[in-house]
């Protein structure tokens, strides 16, 4: 077994494990720590995969930023007396079947799957040269002046988010 397959395996069981806590715990601010972990250890499982760009961007917008506000709108919450803040659902047995089949999908597609995969080690797939990393690609298609450039959709997706900020803050303030 080489070291990314072990760290593969390491990061998979923690990520696992986190996830069971997140829906297990009885804290909700306990599972919000343990969702934390969560992305985490899936920004390390997209580091392994050499997505660079999607490892930074899930570990600074989930891992940083969604839990921060998950963790802030749970303090913001009346909460305080109460021991037991994520209370379990009567119908989890549905939750475990319905769980149970879609991993059992997943299986059978994974092991009876008629699509070929291809390896890049054989020549198939594409590969980025050894001296350009996938965040210089990402890069030069939204910045490049000689290319079709992604630039200006870009742009009005930020245009978009600023006005959905700002307009969340005139309706969230108090008049």
């Amino acid at each position: 077994m080489d070291f990314a397959a072990l760290m593969f395996w390491i990061l998979a069981t923690i990520l696992v494990v986190a996830a069971l806590l997140v829906v297990s715990l009885r804290n909700i601010v306990h599972s919000a720590i343990a969702l934390f972990f969560v992305f985490v250890m899936a920004g390390g499982i997209y580091i392994l995969l050499n997505a660079e760009f999607i490892a930074i961007v899930q570990i600074l917008i989930y891992a940083g930023a969604v839990t921060i506000l998950i963790l802030f709108a749970l303090m913001l919450t009346r909460i305080g007396g109460l021991q037991r803040t994520n209370p379990a659902n009567r119908l989890w047995w549905i939750a475990a079947i319905i769980s149970a089949f879609v991993g059992g999908s997943i299986l059978y597609g994974l092991f009876n799957s008629t699509l070929a995969i291809s390896n890049t080690s054989t020549g198939g797939g594409h590969q980025l040269p050894a001296h350009i990393n996938n965040v210089v690609a990402i890069g030069q298609l939204l910045y490049s002046p000689t290319s079709y450039s992604y630039i200006l959709p870009f742009e009005i997706a930020s245009v978009v988010l600023l006005v959905a900020i700002v307009g969340a803050i005139v309706i969230g303030r108090e008049d």
